[in-house]
């Protein structure tokens, strides 16, 4: 087994075991490991902690903005059969559109329960057992549960397909069981609780996000550098600590944050742009260029150090190469007003060129 060139993001901590223990099993198999996801990621992980952390609409959100990346989206159960931690998983012959049919449940719920392992099977196709459990989550939303309250609840009492045997019943915010004695929550004194692990760069993590987008980058500096402290694999926090350092105007700090982001992924495609941005900033065209090129050349449809790179170059006087890459830019995007810009500043190069009023 190996993951050379893959590389994964992970949005919210894995239920399973830490990040970093994750991490180290990737980087053992030749793939890489974020927090988050990056224009790199080619797998985003739907780390289950996320059913503890965020709403119902949060986490339809953050799952929308994970399917728009473009990347595979995974399940953590996924990721852990990838690893190859995972037991097998029966043997399933049931294709999606069937289980819909057979199940009456709707593609979205079904496509959102299997993200969050609600199922044997993390992914087409699916067993008898799947079905059975499809149908049960069918009857609860009919009755008033919302799929988030399904997902939270099928993961307190074990493997999912224990649920089989269970009649399940919608509750105000949860999903209860039955005997012929009572009703009880999942996860109750009659079942088994699974052991939760505690993921501290996780926490950190999360809150830091919170106060980027509130804009405290202080704040949100301070977290990034604790979680970075703590997860030392990871390159994100860095990353991330950099963004708002320099929101602060730290731009030593911030070029260190980036450094060692790239220390701890070299193809980590945004830190090599935002560095390259950095020390042009800085008046360090050379380093700029260098940074602004390996952005480019790691992803060629990076739209954005394309163009930067015909700004750059413009900037310093060098016309026909601040052309030769805006030119590049509008194979790219041929109809934003950034694309109107390149135009202007490839007829603006020529012009000056003819004119002779540049070497």
């Amino acid at each position: 087994m190996h993951l050379r060139g893959q590389s994964f993001g992970v949005i919210g901590a894995l239920s399973a075991f830490p990040l970093r223990l994750a991490a180290k099993r990737v980087t053992a198999l030749g793939g890489r490991l974020h927090r988050n996801f990056t224009r790199g990621t080619t797998t985003i992980v739907v780390g289950r902690t996320l059913l503890t952390r965020l709403s119902e609409t949060e986490l339809e959100t953050r799952l929308e903005a994970a399917r728009a990346n473009g990347a595979r989206l995974l399940s953590e159960n996924g990721f852990l059969k990838t690893l190859g931690t995972l037991p097998e998983t029966p043997p399933a012959n049931i294709d999606r559109q069937a289980l819909l049919d057979q199940s009456r449940l709707s593609a979205p719920v079904l496509d959102l329960l299997t993200l969050l392992d609600a199922f044997e099977h993390h992914a087409e196709p699916f067993s008898f057992r799947d079905v059975i459990l499809a149908k049960k989550y069918a009857g609860l939303i009919a009755s008033g549960a919302n799929w988030s309250a399904i997902a939270r609840s099928v993961h307190q009492i074990g493997p999912v397909g224990s649920l089989t045997a269970l009649t399940l019943h919608a509750g105000a915010d949860k999903i209860l069981t039955s005997d012929n004695h009572s009703l009880a929550e999942l996860g109750g004194q009659r079942l088994l609780d699974l052991p939760e692990t505690d993921d501290e760069a996780e926490d950190y993590f999360g809150l830091a996000e919170n106060a980027e987008a509130a804009e405290l980058y202080a704040e949100a500096a301070s977290l990034y550098q604790h979680c970075s402290a703590i997860d030392t694999s990871d390159a994100t926090a860095p990353f991330n600590l950099g963004n708002c350092l320099r929101q602060l105007d730290d731009i030593e700090g911030a070029a260190l944050a980036y450094a060692t982001a790239l220390k701890r992924d070299p193809l980590f495609i945004e830190a090599w742009f935002n560095y390259g941005g950095l020390f042009r900033d800085m008046g360090r065209i050379d380093a700029a260029r260098q940074h602004l090129i390996k952005a480019a050349t790691l992803d060629p449809t990076f739209a954005d150090a394309v163009y930067n790179l015909g700004a750059l170059e413009y900037d310093a006087g060098n016309l026909n190469s601040a052309s030769g890459w805006w030119r590049s830019y509008l194979q790219l995007d041929q109809s934003s007003d950034w694309a109107r810009r390149a135009r202007a500043g490839i007829s603006l190069a020529e012009k000056t060129t003819r004119d002779g009023t540049t070497g």
